[in-house]
């Protein structure tokens, strides 16, 4: 692997010097041959895995922590960072550079009362989603393996240490912003410097006034197609402080995340939010709220009229693309003049669905496995009252534009609603078996995830409702 450090040299006061603690009894959990493409086709082997685990130094790696601010569940905490991610450097790839990075590779000067460790069960989810995501077209940071071990790691309970080896275009977050302006109370130079960095990087902005404000509208753009992303797929972040928001609107930091089962618009994935800040349902809004952190710790460079313009993209560009995602599910026009009219066919659905308890993913499947314009409908079969969803259908039918190719119209509206979706009681059979020491469970889970729009053989038990116990699994953020 050939690593360059141009964040190391340039921004020194956003990191700290760290080792790695190794791990005991090192192992091969997991490994993506795609992420691997990215890094010029990097391959398992014993010494690599001494290295993942902390056993042996990468050649010529420069070991680090970054340090950022962020609001955390609205409250702004001054001094954060990674408390349990070393980052080894920028590697070199056919796709440019991706930042390497060792999560739950031992304490660092952020750790704060943590130990620096992240246990199995969370690396395999962190690893499964990311993936998942990625084969779903979602922006994501991806993961290149899991290095599991022998090493005990006490939570509520004594489990093993894990390592996850993260590959992201950046991991500089609107955080990093906030602490320069916030914390370090830094001048104007220094903020700059940091947005320079970012535009040099990932753009082709130039480094001044107009760029800064191209490159802001950008940032507002890409989040605001995360976001819809997020929602068109049912995807459940579950943590969307600002330290978790990555300036490329690529999703990353995969904590208490879940895709919907039962459609609830409030649901909520994760046990540490009482309040529902980050429920589905808030994730729009709470997207914005982050943008708004952001464009306030760059007030120092941008000028208030700019950056309030730019934030007054944000909602009719998440409209925007939630509607184009969502008029190819339902095979609507792409382009319509009736935008309400859709807007209001895919709102009553969602009505339906949470009505009657219906199923967010297999309902959408089921609605593009049949021909267009048949009477009786079988989703209506799974309705607790049929004509409920009949009322619907009827007007959905009507919104139909002609279909002259049914066949064509059915293959794209099935390549675009995913047959399997990382369902958190999934994961957790996943992770159950692998601490049995069966990795059938994982692998056929992994496997279906890299394709999720086609049918697997042998995998007909992914594509059913959840079992009781895992309907609706919702997780806390120890890991």
């Amino acid at each position: 692997m050939q690593f360059k450090y141009d964040f190391f040299e340039q921004l020194t006061s956003l990191y700290q010097v760290v080792s790695p603690s190794a791990i005991d009894n090192p192992s091969w959990l997991a490994w993506s041959d795609d992420a691997a493409q990215l890094i010029h086709h990097c391959q398992q082997s014993d010494h690599l895995l001494q290295q993942f685990a902390g056993q042996q130094p990468l050649p010529q790696a420069h070991y680090y922590a970054q340090v950022y601010s962020g609001h955390q569940f609205g409250g702004y905490s001054p001094r954060l960072g990674d408390g349990r991610s070393i980052i080894v450097g920028e590697v070199l790839g056919p796709q440019g550079a991706f930042d390497m990075a060792l999560k739950g590779a031992g304490k660092t000067p952020f750790s704060r009362h943590g130990d620096g460790r992240a246990v199995m069960r969370s690396s395999i989810r962190e690893f499964l989603a990311s993936e998942a995501m990625y084969h779903l077209g979602i922006p994501t940071s991806r993961a290149l393996a899991v290095v599991g071990s022998d090493t005990p790691v006490l939570r509520q309970q004594m489990e093993t240490a894990a390592i996850t080896v993260r590959l992201a275009r950046s991991h500089i977050r609107f955080g990093h912003f906030e602490y320069l302006t916030h914390t370090l109370q830094a001048g104007k130079s220094e903020l700059k410097q940091l947005v320079d960095f970012c535009i040099k990087q990932h753009y082709q902005y130039s480094c001044d006034s107009a760029g800064y404000h191209a490159w802001f509208h950008q940032v507002v753009q890409d989040t605001a197609r995360m976001i819809a992303h997020w929602q068109a797929v049912g995807f459940c972040h579950g943590v969307m402080n600002t330290d978790n928001m990555s300036i490329l609107g690529d999703t990353f930091d995969y904590g208490p995340f879940a895709f919907l089962d039962t459609y609830h618009e409030d649901f909520i994935c994760n046990k540490s939010d009482g309040e529902g800040r980050y429920a589905f349902s808030q994730q729009v809004s709470v997207g914005f709220w982050n943008l708004q952190c952001l464009a306030q710790a760059l007030t120092p460079l941008l000028e208030s009229d700019v950056l309030v313009q730019a934030l007054q993209t944000y909602q009719p560009l998440v409209v925007e693309h939630y509607l184009y995602l969502m008029r190819q599910k339902l095979g609507l026009a792409i382009v319509a003049r009736n935008q309400q009219r859709d807007f209001e066919i895919i709102g009553q659905l969602t009505h339906v669905m949470q009505t009657q308890r219906l199923d967010y993913t297999l309902t959408l499947r089921q609605l593009a496995e049949e021909e267009p314009f048949i009477t009786k409908h079988p989703v209506r079969d799974h309705c607790i009252d049929p004509q409920a969803f009949d009322a619907w259908y009827d007007n959905y039918l009507e919104a139909l534009p002609e279909v002259t190719d049914t066949a064509q119209w059915q293959q794209q509206r099935l390549a675009v609603n995913p047959k399997y979706v990382l369902r958190n009681y999934l994961a957790q059979e996943a992770i159950i078996g692998l601490e049995r020491g069966d990795k059938r469970p994982f692998e056929l889970l992994y496997q279906t995830l890299r394709q999720p729009y086609i049918t697997h053989t042998g995998a007909e038990a992914l594509t059913q409702r959840p079992p009781d116990w895992g309907e609706g699994l919702i997780l806390s953020c120890s890991s």
